[in-house]
């Protein structure tokens, strides 16, 4: 009874020739591959053009997605490539591991985690595969290290280079071969728990195939084919697998990267090179030279002039040192080091750009638009199509002008997967421009959108109903009033009309039973931009006016109480939040909301108790208003440094007032000289407590402020016609000891 194991390694190119090679030689009436038997249903995707690897099997409990786990294949998979044969000659396939549904009841996975626990098999590289991704480790591990232990059979210090060598280098594997050594380490390695489970699933499957076919190919990881030739009894296996429950599941493939596929992505089955093996995989001939060639394409695209001489050289380097070392082919650490001497002048810098665009690669796979899948993720395809936004796998910065109707549409859409849960897009604040027109974002998917899109669908079947539902949600959970108005935000940007309502509703209560003067305050910022840029996205925000206006009044009137007495702690939170409500105010341009406002602060500002740091920068608040003029400034800072205040109560009223910006002392000429007196006059002993606030201070300026400011204490530019500068030589004379004793040479 013909019955052929073929023993591989998972993402193996080596292996994934040989397989397809073998398949055509003795084309089996069945294939049986170690994977997830309840995928059974979606081989017949493989066969479709759209289905273009990377991808993943996708499989997740039906009552939770967030307990989910991933099979993954590239095209150099030998699980792949047999599939591929066996759809394209019509020979039936069928999964024969042991069940996702057992593994999740057997897992006490947490929700969220990402993964069961199930990383799957090791097999003949001691490591996972193509099974489960776990985002989070189990202790569970392979007793022995199988390439790991050939290696140093045959004399080798690195098991990546020996299976290489042994393998990927030399054309055809021998599967046999491969399985007397898996057999000759077994037979002294512990046999592990997991592992017994699994591959009594596998022989129960294969019994069940012999009853119906005659002509068996078995592809599975070769550590498991010394298991499946082993005499075992039906009772004994079903002895393993008995009272084992099922949960239930659903799958489906999803795209996949190849950066995700690397072993330091958490993957427990990854390579590390996955761009190299795919290029292993895909040329037949001149393999070091055109790896070269795409290498130089990547230099050449960041501007670093590579030419083909440094093709050529680097070619003959990378051969000679695989000659030097015995090896048959020049390998991934030839080429690199070829590469890194001759074309990367030896920068580490240009060596890992090459790295991670080229060894590792960030290939996207695809899945067909009929693929079975959950409707929000066919809704979300749909809405990418219509505002042309494909998803990438590398990082790329979108700019939108919400004047367009498509960058508008883009934007909400991108709000809304935030929403969601699904950060496609992160908004990129620290370059966005001064205008509300504008937006900017830094756009990257990865696989694991898969499994938040299927959480999502938990709350609804299209982008809008499921950021709906969730946003609303949160506003009921909502702890705190800032969390609300974070979300009404969100109901903004997003435009999720139907959530506005229980938002405000939302917001309206725990605005009523919030006291806290620091959450009211806190609250207000978001609300004021909601009301702001509402019209620019077309959104009707007329409800906000009155709960931002409610929330005022109320700040207005617990200030003054709630600002007296405070530790150095508590008022910096407080300038704070007084800074953001101020900016806040500016943005509502409402004149009575602004007056209300003011006279809070002028209230608050006559108080004797104020901690110095309020003082300073109420006073600084009141003077830009046009509240307080220079004389009543210069008034206020001399009170605060008089000789019977201490010194650090005048340095944070220095730091409040100051917070703002550094040039008003280069355009007043008294308020300088008052605090450089006041500077010269603090006794020796208290000058260390006040310098770091001064430094803090000083150091928040701007470099061009600083200069003014010192060029105007030392008679700079601004008075060289009137006061000369002149040097005292004996002041100047005393750092020379000191000079000498750091330059370790006299001076002078």
């Amino acid at each position: 009874m013909p019955e052929h194991h073929y023993g591989i390694r998972h993402h193996g190119p080596g292996s994934a020739r040989a397989v397809v090679v073998e398949l055509e030689r003795e084309r089996p009436a069945i294939l049986l591959v170690e994977g997830p038997p309840e995928a059974d249903e979606l081989v017949r995707w493989v066969g479709d053009s759209g289905l273009e690897p990377p991808v993943a099997l996708l499989g997740y409990a039906t009552d939770d997605p967030r307990r989910s786990a991933f099979w993954p294949f590239a095209v150099f998979s030998p699980e792949w490539q047999a599939i591929r044969w066996a759809v394209d000659n019509g020979v039936p396939v069928r999964f024969f591991d042991l069940p996702y549904a057992y593994r999740l009841t057997e897992t006490a996975a947490e929700p969220g985690s990402g993964g069961t626990g199930a990383e799957d098999d090791p097999d003949v590289e001691a490591e996972a595969g193509p099974g489960a991704e776990a985002e989070v480790e189990r202790p569970h591990g392979r007793p022995v290290d199988p390439i790991g232990e050939l290696a140093r059979a045959a004399g080798y210090d690195d098991p990546e280079r020996w299976w290489e060598d042994v393998v990927e280098h030399r054309g055809m594997p021998a599967f046999e071969a491969i399985a007397e050594a898996m057999t000759a380490i077994r037979e002294h390695a512990p046999d592990d728990p997991q592992d017994e489970v699994r591959e009594a699933y596998m022989r129960t499957v294969l019994r069940e195939v012999r009853r119906t076919h005659t002509d068996i190919a078995v592809v599975c990881g070769a550590w498991h084919v010394p298991a499946l030739r082993r005499k075992v009894t039906a009772k004994d296996d079903a002895a393993l697998l008995k009272g084992r429950k099922k949960a239930k599941v659903s799958f489906t493939w999803v795209p996949w990267t190849y950066g995700r596929l690397a072993s330091w992505s958490g993957y427990g089955a990854g390579v590390g090179s996955p761009g190299w093996y795919h290029h292993l995989f895909s040329t037949a001939e001149d393999v070091v030279p055109r790896w070269l060639v795409d290498a130089a394409g990547v230099l050449r695209a960041e501007g670093v002039p590579t030419s083909s001489a440094h093709i050529i050289e680097a070619t003959r380097l990378a051969e000679a040192l695989a000659t030097v070392r015995g090896r048959p082919l020049a390998g991934l650490a030839e080429v690199t080091e070829a590469a890194e001497a001759v074309m990367c002048d030896g920068e580490p810098l240009r060596t890992e750009l090459i790295g991670r665009r080229v060894v590792v690669g960030e290939r996207l796979g695809g899945v067909p638009d009929d693929m079975p899948a959950v409707p929000l993720a066919k809704d979300l395809a749909a809405q990418q199509r219509s505002v042309r936004l494909k998803p990438e796998a590398l990082e790329r910065v979108l700019e939108l002008d919400l004047r367009r109707e498509i960058d508008l549409g883009r934007s909400r859409l991108l709000h809304r997967m935030r929403a969601i849960g699904v950060p496609w897009g992160e908004p990129d604040t620290a370059r966005r421009g001064t205008g509300t027109f504008r937006e900017q974002w830094r756009l990257r998917w990865l696989p694991d959108f898969a499994v938040q899109l299927v959480e999502g669908s938990m709350h609804g079947t299209t982008v809008v109903s499921a950021a709906t539902a969730k946003v609303v949600g949160q506003a009921r959970k909502a702890e705190t009033l800032g969390d609300v108005t974070a979300l009404v935000e969100v109901c903004l940007v997003a435009e999720l009309a139907d959530a506005f309502p229980p938002v405000l509703a939302a917001l309206d209560t725990r605005a009523a039973l919030d006291a806290d003067l620091n959450h009211l305050m806190a609250a207000i910022p978001a609300l004021a931009r909601t009301v702001r840029y509402g019209d620019v996205r077309r959104t009707d925000v007329a409800g906000l006016r009155t709960v931002t206006s409610s929330l005022l009044t109320r700040v207005c009137a617990g200030l003054p109480a709630a600002a007296g007495s405070l530790s150095d702690e508590a008022a910096k939170e407080l300038q704070k939040h007084i800074d953001a409500v101020h900016e806040a105010i500016g943005l509502l341009d409402d004149q009575e909301l602004r007056e209300r406002w003011l006279g809070a602060l002028t209230s608050v500002a006559g108080r004797a108790d104020l901690h110095g740091l309020l003082a300073g920068r109420l006073a600084r608040l009141l003077l830009d208003a046009g509240r307080l003029d220079a004389a009543e400034v210069r008034r206020r800072l001399g009170l605060s440094l008089t000789v019977g205040t201490p010194p650090a109560h005048g340095a944070a009223w220095v730091e409040g007032f100051l917070s703002g910006g550094g040039l008003l002392l280069v355009h007043d000429d008294a308020l300088l000289e008052l605090l450089d007196q006041w500077l010269a006059d603090i006794a020796p002993e208290a000058f260390d407590d006040v310098l770091p606030l001064l430094r803090r201070t000083f150091g928040a300026f701007a470099h061009g402020e600083r200069r003014a400011i010192g060029e105007r204490i030392a008679g700079g530019p601004a008075h060289a016609a009137s006061e000369p500068l002149v040097l005292d030589h004996d002041r100047a004379a005393r750092v020379l000891p000191t000079l000498s004793a750091l330059l370790g040479r006299e001076i002078g």
